[in-house]
């Protein structure tokens, strides 16, 4: 791979000798910035003058005469305001920086440093009960994430925790026996997985016959009954039939083999509680046996008490998340546990870590990292919900989303063939709703906006498709082959071009701080900065028109930005099509 570092980064390597030689030690951040009075500034003399005993300004002189490796990096640098250094790069030195990128099939993106065993956990559904907008963003986060671990090296295992086990799995079983096999299945397969879960919730609370037969099915369910058992598997793959249409429509990886649902611990909980008690770690509270780990208290000042065996001698999910984190670290050897979980289970998740740390069993360099996220509200700000009340089922979503945007093709491009708008409208919705969460810094709460979403104008996935489009659409009338031009080194002359070379270079520094801060929104700010960029240039910088040397360095920029637009939407999931 050839590395290319983002010129920012270049910078400050090359900067940090002259302060370290100033300061007469190492370890000196120069504190490189973006600028808009220069292309980059170096704040850096301001924290090492308070060091020092001397003003900011001075230190950028003496900064300034020992700053040798700049040759060929920079045309000018200079010391302002109050010891500021403001930086111009050398167009000649981009120009090489951006050949060594269109060379590499990898867009410059560098490798990670260690690969680690990674498991992310995310979407997790409950077996007969449908996949709601509450889904999407852990699916959607936890797809994006899997994506950009695994293109940088990391040895990446997904997870989906789905909900197939427990008390409620008797009244489904009895529901589905009085159903009958195949009418239950004709009823899951249709995906009305809340009219069956309610079905059998109104009987359970209608009928003592049918509870006492829910009650003693789940007897039979956790003693291993062989008939039981099957129907309990049948349950589990007709409503995860249904999970894998949504995930199809929705675009994300997961699969069969990637289910891994709170039965696969059920044979480690009783495990959990032994190797607890031998530790000494098990305390009783109101006959519960809890572990207190440091540092948490209820409303009133008391130590809070993570439970892990119930009164009456059940386990519960602090027990199954914690033969989970035992599962993940002792047998699969993974040193990252990324939890893609709602927002409102941070409290419950640290508790499960801390005490998973106490007992041993999560040390360094093993981490678990709860991945939060926010809500997504309608208009009213409120949690979304649909016409009638409810929380809107996620495929009902997606499939508006489609025809939404199928009528948005048809409108910019009367002309296309009927099967293409279809292709592109599936694009172009699911892209919509996937970019609209992405974009959006995941511990925040967002309104669910359609005319926003699907806009062409704006931070918005139209708005990113339609940039690639665009580009693309300038080869088919030049009649270009792209490929053509990536031994070609491009030429910054104008403004508009510097600005785009340097968005297009900045690529590698913004993929690896999305992933150090599991934060796909700075991935989609990025190509949309990306993507305005050359808007400005294309507006300003003519490229078919041009002289013929001037217009291959200008296709060549249009070609190496068209690919990083692609290559950072596919990270995130989301389509780049080639006409809209």
């Amino acid at each position: 791979m050839i590395h290319v570092a983002d010129p920012l980064v270049t910078l400050a390597a090359c900067l940090a000798p002259a302060f370290e030689a100033v300061a007469g030690r190492a370890g000196i951040d120069p504190v490189v910035r973006p600028s808009d009075r220069a292309d980059a500034q170096a704040n850096g003399a301001l924290a090492l003058a308070k060091e020092l005993g001397k003003s900011p300004r001075e230190v950028a002189d003496a900064v300034l005469v020992q700053a040798k490796q700049l040759t060929g990096v920079c045309s000018s640098i200079e010391v302002a305001g109050s010891g500021f250094l403001n930086i111009v790069f050398d167009n000649a030195f981009l120009g090489d920086e951006l050949a060594k990128v269109a060379a590499d099939e990898r867009l410059g993106v560098s490798t990670a440093s260690r690969s680690r065993t990674v498991i992310v956990d995310y979407s997790a559904p409950n077996v007969a009960k449908e996949m709601h907008v509450g889904h999407l963003r852990s699916t959607v986060i936890g797809d994006a994430l899997v994506r950009l671990l695994e293109f940088v090296g990391h040895r990446v295992i997904r997870e989906n925790h789905i909900g197939d086990w427990g008390t409620p799995f008797g009244m489904l079983i009895e529901h589905l026996v009085d159903l009958g096999e195949d009418e239950a299945a004709d009823h899951l397969s249709l995906g009305d997985l809340d009219g069956f879960y309610k079905e059998a919730r109104a009987k359970f609370d209608a009928s003592d016959e049918f509870k006492e037969r829910a009650r003693a099915r789940v007897v039979a369910l956790q003693s291993g009954d062989g008939e039981t058992r099957r129907l309990w598997r049948l349950l589990v793959q007709l409503s995860t039939e249904y999970f894998n249409l949504v995930y199809s429509l929705l675009g994300v990886r997961l699969t069969d083999d990637d289910i891994m649902g709170e039965s696969a611990y059920n044979d480690g909980l009783s495990s959990v509680l032994e190797r607890l008690g031998k530790l000494g770690l098990l305390a009783e509270s109101d006959g519960a046996e809890v572990v207190f780990p440091p540092g948490y208290t209820n409303r009133d000042g008391d130590p809070l008490p993570l439970i892990v065996q119930k009164g009456q001698g059940g386990f519960n999910y602090a027990t199954s998340d914690l033969a989970c984190v035992i599962d993940r670290i002792e047998r699969i050897g993974a040193d990252l546990l990324l939890y893609v979980v709602g927002a409102p289970q941070a409290q419950h998740l640290s508790m499960v870590f801390d005490v998973a740390r106490m007992a041993g069993w999560l040390n360094e360099p093993a981490e678990a990292v709860h991945v939060a996220f926010g809500s997504v509200l309608g208009s009213d700000r409120k949690m979304l919900k649909s016409r009638s009340g409810e929380t809107p089922k996620l495929v009902e979503l997606l499939e508006e989303a489609v025809a939404r945007a199928g009528d948005a093709v048809a409108e910019k491009n009367p002309e296309l063939p009927e099967g293409d708008k279809a292709v592109i409208a599936r694009m172009l919705g699911i892209g919509a709703v996937k970019y609209a969460d992405l974009s959006t810094d995941r511990i925040r709460d967002y309104v669910f906006d359609w005319e926003r979403m699907l806009s062409f104008d704006g931070n918005t996935a139209p708005y990113l498709q339609y940039a690639h489009a665009r580009i693309c659409s300038i080869f088919r009338r030049a009649g270009v082959d792209r490929a053509s031009l990536r031994s070609v080194t491009p030429t910054i002359v104008e403004a508009q071009e510097k600005a785009l070379a340097l968005a297009v270079l900045g690529f590698d520094s913004v993929v690896a701080d999305t992933i150090e801060k599991y934060s796909p929104h700075r991935l989609c700010t990025y190509l949309y900065d990306l993507a305005t960029a050359f808007t400005a240039f294309y507006e300003h910088c003519p490229v078919l028109k041009a002289d013929d040397a001037v217009r291959e360095s200008r296709l060549a920029l249009c070609d190496l930005t068209a690919r990083v637009m692609e290559r950072g939407l596919g990270l995130l999931g989301i389509d780049a099509p080639e006409q809209m």
